[in-house]
């Protein structure tokens, strides 16, 4: 595998133009492009597709009117209410996050009409910008960044640029967009001059203030350029306060703005692919390690009130209706990709799979694509969406990037082969092997998935599928009817190396079971699990209306209303399944027995327009 491949697939196929940044360690396993997986029928699907609809809603001119506006153009487009109202300091960015997922829509599906609606905007936002100088682009004016400067309070203007340029990068990439290329170049000039003037103490002053991603898209800017210089200004974005510790092995992100954090460490990822340098690679490995295995909940998501509140470990107080944050999801499963072509392994995809199935998948209002800010985890609290016009929380903004990208994981390659990490229904293109391969599956509901190769000619090939950790009842697998064995142990891959013809298929059984994922500081206190996906229960909607459920005309993404006390379990032993059984005849529903009162238990990300309790205490 060349320097060139490994930089490419690890940006998501960025194109690597130019001179190359030093040597980094070789990549084994590479991301598919997002135009090579087309997800089948399905609950994934289902989503993308009504998050499709919600982009073709959206009004170009509505998206926007304020970067008319602030750069002196002619607009009479009604303005966007909640976080893009004219009156919000962090206007604008959802626009980018709008073009981050028509560039991400149109590779996961092809759709034309999303590539040419981004496109027409990226043209007008080069009008703005061009109008306010042919560098600055934003929806508020450079006054902002005169406060941020001087240390006067400002609603985190870099990380609103950050999205812009994050947007603009996407187009790019995924619909090759020059245009849009020469804007993100232009406000990366911006950049340059702007922080030039800045000492390294007054950087880490303004670092104060969150700043989104900027070191990740300018060493993406960097990386498709091969302009040495933007990889120097991605560097003045790395928060040494941060990043120090963490190099040292250190967790001191107690007290730390969750997701204001976790970009920083996409960006240190970046950097250790571009540049090779280990720092930066000891940094992006122990923070995953601390947040996801020490800092995550059942649902493999993360915060409390956005923030780690506690040390590491210490969750049983952190349960409320502002736990946990959903862009803090989209982030981790970012961070997870790059650590993953690092180094393939089965725990980083089983975390993988538990923040989608948990921490996104359900996450989405099945009604009108509508997402949440929050992913309550608290008893007795219920999900609130957003509104399709009066909203745009930084959510909504992650939620169209995330639902616009749901394949991006399913598989990932060497050039001997490929790793099946999802059971999502799916076909693969690999034409430089001329193979595609579909998974024909309807995981969870039927516990199983079927690989099967299409190939003009024979094809050598290793069929890598994961077993999962859940996976403790036995996996089995069958090579065209015929019993492959060793099995592998859950943990790890199932392994499969022949020379594959057309037609051949591979079966693969993923039995499921109850099982308890308990607090670490307390494990009495345990959250319900079937295989990957964490079980609800149903606590009715007592005392619920329409509006606590939506975010109104105000935009408000805090929850209002109390929650409802839910019930604690007696256990007749460690073993879930002696106290709670299926439900026969319904999928993937459950329901406690022998207790002073009986709930029903479902997957979290099925439960819609109730109450619901995921932690209970189990004596």
């Amino acid at each position: 595998m060349t320097r060139r491949q490994f930089v490419c697939a690890t940006a998501a196929a960025i194109p690597l133009a130019g001179s190359s940044f030093g040597k980094s360690g070789p990549a084994k396993a590479l991301p598919f492009g997002l135009n090579q997986v087309r997800l089948g029928n399905g609950p994934f699907r289902d989503a993308m597709e009504l998050n499709r609809r919600y982009l073709h809603s959206l009004e170009a001119d509505r998206l926007l009117h304020m970067f008319r506006v602030t750069a002196g153009l002619p607009s009479s487009a009604q303005p966007l209410g909640g976080w893009e109202r004219p009156q919000n300091e962090l206007r604008g960015h959802f626009t980018g996050h709008y073009l981050s997922g028509c560039a991400l829509m149109f590779a996961s599906t092809g759709d034309e009409a999303l590539k040419a609606k981004g496109g027409a905007i990226v043209a007008e936002l080069a009008k703005c910008q061009m109008a306010l100088g042919g560098g600055y682009l934003s929806a508020f004016p450079t006054a902002f960044f005169d406060r941020l400067k001087a240390g006067t309070k400002v609603w985190a203007p870099w990380y609103t640029v950050h999205k812009i340029m994050a947007g603009l990068f996407e187009m790019h990439v995924h619909c090759g967009n020059g245009q849009a290329l020469e804007v993100l170049a232009g406000m990366a000039e911006w950049t340059k001059a702007w922080t030039g003037g800045l000492s390294d103490e007054q950087m880490a002053r303004v670092m104060e203030v969150e700043f989104g991603g900027m070191n990740e898209v300018l060493y993406n800017l960097a990386a498709a350029t091969g302009d040495s210089a933007y990889l120097a200004l991605a560097h003045r974005f790395d928060d040494a306060k941060i990043f120090d510790p963490l190099a040292e092995g250190r967790d001191e992100l107690k007290g730390q703005h969750a997701n204001t954090n976790i970009p920083k460490i996409v960006g240190a990822a970046r950097r250790y692919e571009l540049t090779g340098d280990p720092r930066y690679r000891a940094i992006a490995e122990f923070f995953w390690r601390q947040v996801a295995d020490h800092r995550s909940y059942a649902t493999g998501g993360t915060s409390n009130r956005e923030h780690w509140q506690t040390d590491p470990g210490k969750l049983a107080s952190e349960l409320g209706p502002e736990t946990e944050e959903c862009c803090c999801t989209y982030n981790m499963l970012k961070l997870t990709r790059h650590l993953f072509g690092w180094t393939p392994s089965a725990h980083l995809a089983d975390y993988y799979e538990r923040a989608l199935y948990n921490g996104i998948l359900g996450t989405m209002n099945p009604k009108d694509g509508m997402t949440e800010y929050f992913l309550p985890l608290g008893s007795g609290y219920w999900k609130l969406f957003a509104t399709p016009r009066n909203s745009f929380w930084c959510c909504t903004g992650t939620g169209v990037e995330s639902f616009s990208k749901l394949a991006d994981s399913i598989y990932f390659h060497d050039e001997r082969g490929v790793w099946v990490n999802l059971f999502i229904a799916s076909e693969l293109n690999w034409p430089e092997k001329g193979v595609r391969i579909v998974q024909q599956t309807s995981f969870p509901e039927r516990e199983a998935t079927t690989l099967e190769v299409r190939a003009p000619h024979p094809v050598p090939m290793d069929l890598r599928v994961r077993v999962p950790g859940w996976a403790t009842r036995g996996v089995t697998a069958k090579v065209n009817g015929k019993p492959v064995k060793p099995v592998a142990h859950p943990g790890s891959y199932l392994s499969v190396n022949r020379t594959w013809k057309d037609g051949d298929k591979l079966e693969v059984s993923l039995p499921m079971s109850l099982h308890v994922h308990p607090m670490p500081d307390n494990p009495s206190l345990q959250a319900m699990m079937y295989g990957p996906l964490v079980l609800a229960g149903e606590l009715g909607a007592a005392g619920l209306t329409k509006d606590m459920m939506s975010g109104g005309p105000d935009g408000g993404h805090i929850l209002k209303g109390a929650p409802l006390p839910a019930p604690a379990f007696k256990a007749k032993s460690a073993d879930p399944s002696s106290w709670i059984e299926r439900l026969p005849g319904q999928e993937l529903a459950f329901r406690t027995t022998a207790q002073e009162q009986d709930i029903t238990l479902v997957p979290l990300n099925r439960l819609f327009n109730q109450r619901y309790a995921v932690y209970w205490e189990v004596g």
